[in-house]
């Protein structure tokens, strides 16, 4: 079946997760986005004003616009159309840009520069927060500075597997991230297991509860100036905490984790169906346990073959890898030594996932070499005002 084209009003919609790295605001607030157009053949027209013609950051703009709009189901393809702001609605956007600074805060404490990726799955047992945990680990290996949210509130995991512990302390009424250095980077890490006496205390936490959490998770953590990459480890569903979170990062993205088993892709692909609803870009689809490797070098499909891959074909999505079921990314979780930093099929595996995203499909925020610099003037003139 052949999808319908997305509405004017939806493209707008998705068009609001793409955020301008040094106003710190989306593109549609700052009036950046304009005469969006739809064409019955699915075929998107969009026009992005700049602040400036030579804008370095245009490439990055231009990425993220093309990724979330291509992702829409019915997209036939993305013709952008470059223009520059007028003098007034170059006004405008720094107005909105100084009130946020001056006193209007941004909805989290998430640097606007910061990739948020979702680590989702439909179910629980797919191995969802192994695959963050050793995302973020790899990621930190390759030289880039990672945060892992720990948003699977119940079933809270994360600090085990990656070995940090501790209590988390607060600065200046922020939360201090515990952190693991990774090779040339490092991992910063929250999570509610630092929050509890023992690991397996139960926590019967309802909707308001969850959703304060997950608030606090968002707004109130001191989170790095140059975090690279944020992941969010989601509880298995869609729930509360999922629609929160959708809700408060329109700019996060979303990886789905699934088995090779009929069951597991079938649940996932409401998650897709939440995500898109919510207006999150789907970047693809990793399958996971995807068959036995003994030590010997043996491989059996014990979950069956293909769920991945016609999970990734059902919703339209790439499929980002697939990793194999070893004995070693268990006892790694256990140990608080993450897989990914040995050898094996799965550590392989999931360093050429982590590399994908890396280089292809989540590319990071490059703010090197940007002369334009617009939020830093913006500051500097509410601080030579507040002088006078």
């Amino acid at each position: 079946m052949t999808a319908v084209p997305p509405t004017a009003e939806e493209v707008t919609r998705l068009l609001e997760g793409v955020i301008d790295p040094e106003l710190g605001s989306n593109i549609v607030e700052l009036g950046m986005a304009r005469g969006v157009a739809v064409e019955p053949a699915g075929r998107v027209r969009v026009e992005i004003a700049l602040t400036t013609a030579g804008c370095p950051l245009r490439a990055q703009i231009q990425r993220d616009v093309k990724t979330r709009l291509e992702s829409m189901p019915g997209v036939t393809g993305v013709k952008i159309a470059w223009a520059e702001l007028n003098q007034e609605e170059k006004a405008a956007a720094m107005a909105k840009a100084r009130w946020n600074a001056s006193g209007n805060a941004p909805a989290t404490s998430i640097p606007p520069a910061t990739k948020v990726l979702m680590i989702a799955s439909g179910k629980g047992g797919v191995g969802k927060s192994s695959v963050t945990v050793n995302l973020a680990a790899a990621l930190a290996d390759e030289g880039y500075r990672v945060g892992v949210m720990d948003a699977d509130i119940w079933g809270f995991s994360v600090p085990r597997m990656l070995g940090v512990e501790g209590e988390l302390r607060s600065l200046d009424g922020k939360i201090v991230p515990l952190t693991r250095r990774i090779g040339p980077g490092r991992v910063d890490v929250v999570s509610m297991g630092f929050l509890v006496d023992r690991e397996d205390s139960a926590l019967m936490w309802r909707g308001f509860m969850l959703s304060r959490a997950v608030q606090h998770f968002c707004e109130d953590v001191r989170w790095s100036d140059d975090l690279d990459y944020l992941l969010i480890d989601m509880p298995p569903g869609t729930g509360d905490v999922q629609m929160g979170l959708a809700r408060r990062l329109p700019r996060a993205e979303m990886i789905v984790v699934t088995t090779p088993a009929l069951a597991a892709q079938k649940v996932a692909a409401r998650v897709v169906d939440m995500g898109r609803k919510n207006y999150l870009r789907v970047v693809g689809v990793i399958e996971n346990m995807s068959e036995l490797v003994t030590p010997a070098g043996e491989r059996y499909a014990v979950f069956g073959t293909g769920g991945g891959a016609q999970l990734a074909e059902e919703v339209g999505a790439v499929l980002l890898g697939r990793i194999p079921l070893e004995a070693a990314v268990s006892t790694g979780a256990d140990r608080g030594e993450p897989a990914v930093l040995g050898d094996g099929p799965a550590a392989e595996a999931l360093r050429a996932v982590a590399r994908k995203l890396a280089s292809e499909h989540v590319p990071p925020v490059q703010m090197a070499g940007c002369s334009a610099r617009i939020l830093d003037a913006a500051l500097a003139s509410l601080d030579a005002a507040a002088d006078q």
